[in-house]
């Protein structure tokens, strides 16, 4: 709901700037056709332009650390769904509110209008218009291909009346005013929205008033038919009559000069107005590429009795024996180089995303500015226990691997943080006492940061037992 507020709110924006534009250097020219054309574009353009995004892509580079030297303290945190404020709820009642009412005026008119041709006699012509007939005080108006008289406007026969209808017709004006009056119920709330309606208006009148002079009609005699239906209202804001728009403007038009073709050149300052608005839509997707040192084997996050330990587990305390000698067939380790590309496509195997702590979007990770890293480690397919135990917390999928980022800013605000927590891993590899086990150098002992998650979290699927008081020391 949020992003669609938004999106109307950037269409507003534009439907003023592109009245701004017409009333400041097209109203006065006597183009009308132009006019009509520039407005109908100006209000449909406004809709469309914030939907045309224009994407740049950029590839970052971006060396993490090793694997082994992950920090697991910004990992545990739970990620819940935000709750709509209140506001934005309230934002978006009132605008479906109006939306609703703007729109039933609108069908209200249609349906008016529908049933008065109903119950009217009808007179087809030979140009394929309809003139009816109603019965009471009725202004002239036209809508579709029907020419509404009253009974004494019929009578009378006025050529002036219906040349002035029949130049709605020809020109379709009544598909203007359904599309303008549905694009003003997303705007109901935008007064240049309504302004450029009621200018649309206007301009429908100069068309058919000119259409009327150019038969060959009196100017002074149809001024005064102008002047003579002045008093009256159509009624209906889906039909052109000819009492509508100002009376004052309509004759100063008639008496106006015509335009040059010169004026026509004013159309150009669309142009940077277009380019300006595609402009600001245009945003920057960064790709990024995590270029990782790890040591071979890979994600050694357990040691396994390389030094002497004391790890203590309820109020017993366990001693680790270190290896005296390492194996004469052991290679050094090696240093390899991995690459991780988050791509524009989603694939089916990409590791979990963890940003600052929290389960992150590609788009999330797509949108930080290379600035912003403070480091990235990854955590390979390897250690099945550690992975199956972080998709349990994150309730997420980590068979191919996390990625895990940290900002410059959380990295700062977690090393003023002296609240720490610690959970004991602690493995054995066949079944025996963890004394035992110790003293043989087959136990597999560390301790993992986390930053107090927000639920109790086991590392193990069954945790070891502990030898009895009576036990063997």
């Amino acid at each position: 709901m949020l992003e669609f507020l938004i999106y109307d709110l950037k269409v507003a924006v534009l439907v003023a700037v592109f009245y701004m534009f017409y009333r400041l250097l097209l109203s006065r020219e006597t183009f009308h056709s132009v006019n009509r054309m520039v407005l109908l574009f100006t209000a449909i353009a406004s809709f469309v332009l914030p939907l045309c995004v224009i994407t740049i892509h950029h590839t970052v580079v971006v060396e993490a650390a090793p694997a082994a030297s992950i920090d697991f303290g910004e990992m545990m945190a739970v990620v819940e769904e935000p709750r709509m404020p209140f506001w934005q709820m309230a934002a978006f009642a009132a605008f479906f509110i109006g939306m609703v009412v703007t729109l039933a005026y609108t069908l209200i008119s249609v349906l008016r209008v529908c049933l008065l041709i109903h119950r009217s006699e009808k007179h087809p012509q030979q140009d394929g218009t309809v003139v009816c007939v109603a019965n009471g005080d009725v202004s002239p108006f036209s809508w579709m291909r029907y020419i509404v008289l009253s009974r004494s406007d019929y009578e009378v026969q006025n050529a002036s009346i219906l040349a002035h209808e029949r130049g709605h017709i020809r020109r379709r004006h009544s598909l203007d005013l359904i599309l303008v009056d549905t694009l003003t119920s997303l705007q109901w709330f935008n007064p240049a929205m309504w302004m450029l309606r009621q200018d649309l208006r206007a301009i429908h009148e100069y068309e058919a008033d000119a259409a009327v002079l150019s038969q060959g009609i009196n100017m002074r005699q149809y001024q005064y038919l102008l002047i003579q239906k002045a008093v009256s209202h159509c009624g209906y804001s889906v039909a052109n009559g000819i009492s509508h728009s100002t009376l004052k403007n309509r004759i100063n038009m008639m008496l106006h000069k015509n335009s040059s073709r010169a004026s026509l050149l004013k159309l150009l300052a669309l142009v940077p107005i277009v380019g300006v608005a595609l402009a600001l839509q245009a945003e920057t997707v960064n790709e990024y590429v995590f270029t990782e040192k790890t040591q071979n084997p890979p994600q050694k996050i357990v040691k396994k009795g390389k030094a002497n330990k004391q790890v203590k587990i309820g109020n017993k305390t366990i001693e680790v024996k270190a290896k005296q000698k390492a194996k004469q067939d052991e290679k050094p380790a090696t240093i390899e180089s991995t690459r991780i590309v988050i791509s524009e496509t989603p694939s089916e195997h990409e590791p979990l995303l963890i940003l600052d702590g929290k389960v992150a979007t590609r788009e999330q990770v797509k949108a930080l500015n290379q600035d912003e890293i403070g480091d990235m480690n990854v955590l390979k397919p390897g250690d099945e226990d550690l992975l199956r135990a972080y998709g349990k917390h994150y309730n997420a999928d980590t068979s191919n691997g996390i990625v895990f980022i940290r900002t410059k800013a959380h990295i700062e605000e977690k090393a003023t943080s002296k609240e720490r927590s610690v959970v004991v891993v602690v493995k054995a590899k066949k079944p025996q006492t963890l004394e035992e086990a110790a003293t043989q150098g087959d136990i597999a002992i560390g301790a993992i940061d986390y930053d107090k998650p927000e639920k109790p979290f086991d590392v193990v699927e069954q945790m070891p037992e502990l030898p009895d008081s009576t036990s063997k020391q």
